[in-house]
């Protein structure tokens, strides 16, 4: 393991973010509670709450991707009730930086999946210094990321799927 952990920097929406290198398929999902609350989690490389997302591996399905990020994240077992939306937007643009070097700048390709809690139990990770269900009135409390933001309000507010 190298002494230098990486650091993710997101831009929204500015002119002197970096141009992008690749692009990268990503699950996310809006997991609600029976209570109708959100689970959040405050990301560990940049102190920002958001919602469960990673990466789609070689071999995974968008929905195994979304189910494996969220347990792997935050202890929780989800199932995927349906889709949020496909968020692509050049808005977003997102640098990885292993000391001074900038080691890549993705646009994110993301698909936001609804999702529902069936078990595990909500922990703390290498990636979540906090885990927590927060009621959909106080997340304008929360620091969260415009790109992640727009998924979550998108989630809450429409029964149709959002596509850029």
């Amino acid at each position: 393991m190298s002494p230098k952990k990486t650091r993710r920097v997101d831009h929204w929406q500015d002119p002197d973010a970096p141009t992008p290198t690749s692009r990268k398929p990503s699950a996310s999902v809006l997991v609600r509670d029976e209570a109708g609350r959100v689970l959040l989690l405050r990301r560990t490389d940049n102190g920002l709450w958001t919602i469960p997302t990673g990466g789609l591996k070689k071999g995974e399905t968008i929905t195994q991707c979304g189910i494996r990020e969220c347990q792997e994240e935050t202890g929780v077992e989800i199932e995927v009730t349906g889709l949020v939306g496909v968020f692509t937007t050049p808005d977003h643009v997102i640098e990885y930086r292993k000391g001074k070097k900038v080691t890549e700048v993705r646009q994110p390709v993301n698909v936001c999946l609804h999702a529902r809690p069936v078990g595990g139990e909500m922990t703390t990770t290498d990636e979540a210094s906090e885990v927590r269900w927060v009621d959909p009135a106080e997340l304008g409390g929360y620091e969260i990321h415009p790109a992640l933001r727009r998924r979550i309000e998108h989630g809450l507010s429409s029964d149709a799927p959002h596509v850029d």
